[in-house]
């Protein structure tokens, strides 16, 4: 029996420090002015990124532009793409190829392929979702089409990867950001939908990184709280972070690993909200929580833009 305990306290002490070296690699890589630019460079001349007309894809298609990246605009909204695309190329220099296309449709990827043919993709975010309702809801009450979830959230990761990997594998070399969410990291009651379609993205990701990184592709999720887009209806909170201030942050830490929270202020929320135990997490009191103060501490916090 004493052997058993001192085990579980060498294993619990060994986790401890693994987690304090990740958190220190966090902490050297926010206060270090090192840029990726050389690094995304050698990836490819090309990167692709899809739900580029709004927030976090939008600041993702800007700052891989100033990092010396061509850029692909993927998005439902040919006016917003072509906006993006002509201020892009003129503050930076970069060349902008646009793609029109709504990922709550299956029939798209064909389209894709044919406009990303030649091109030397070496960077492909798959940023593209949907969230139902910022505010929490049980399941039969949210809001929207379940299948488009689906097809934004789950498919366009799936056809996307497909059809970008095949090619990064042959000159293996590449670099794909999935963009989860930090309500992946467990079941959250009342973004269950939401929730589930977020928590495939970090599993297939960390499943293919492992499948493929020693082919020198990277495959890296990111599981970022609220970022303040239009999604979330420019949520602004103190730990909120802007959609340019996640992306600059979160390139620093392309190759720290399969996932990462993308920001050392998501890394330390990550492990607080972890602590909490599954049967307080799950309670009924925890759901009143969701639906009535924290409801509230929303609707307080979003922005009337």
């Amino acid at each position: 029996m004493e052997k058993l305990f001192v085990s579980v306290g060498l294993f619990v002490c060994l986790v401890c420090l693994v987690k304090c070296m990740r958190l220190s690699q966090y902490l050297f890589l926010s206060f270090c002015k090192t840029s990726p630019s050389s690094f995304l460079r050698s990836m490819g001349q090309w990167a692709v990124i899809t739900g580029a007309g709004d927030g976090i894809g939008k600041a993702y298609s800007f700052e891989l532009a100033r990092h010396g990246l061509n850029v692909v605009l993927i998005s439902r909204t040919l006016e917003k793409l072509q906006a993006i695309a002509e201020e892009i190329e003129r503050t930076t220099g970069s060349r902008v190829k646009i793609i029109q296309a709504d990922f709550t449709r299956e029939d798209i990827y064909d389209h894709i392929e044919e406009q990303l043919k030649g091109l030397e993709i070496g960077v492909l975010v798959n940023n593209v979702g949907m969230l139902p309702s910022l505010l929490p809801s049980y399941f039969l009450s949210t809001p929207g089409e379940s299948q488009n979830l689906i097809h934004c959230n789950i498919t366009s990761v799936v056809k996307m990867t497909q059809l970008v990997l095949k090619h990064m594998e042959s000159r293996r070399r590449g670099l794909i950001l999935n963009i989860s969410s930090g309500v992946a990291l467990r079941p959250w009651p009342l973004y269950s939908l939401y929730s589930a379609s977020k928590a495939f993205v970090c599993t297939f990701s960390k499943a293919l990184n492992a499948e493929y990184r020693d082919k020198g592709i990277i495959i890296q999720v990111l599981t970022p709280y609220s970022v303040s887009t239009p999604m979330t209806k420019y949520l602004n909170t103190r730990m909120t972070k802007t959609a340019d201030e996640f992306v600059k942050e979160s390139l620093k830490y392309v190759t720290i690993g399969a996932e990462t929270c993308g920001c050392l202020a998501y890394e330390i929320m990550a492990v607080i909200l972890n602590l909490i135990p599954s049967r307080i997490f799950y309670s009924s009191t925890a759901q009143r929580f969701l639906l009535t103060r924290y409801s509230d501490y929303l609707k307080r916090n979003i922005s009337n833009r």
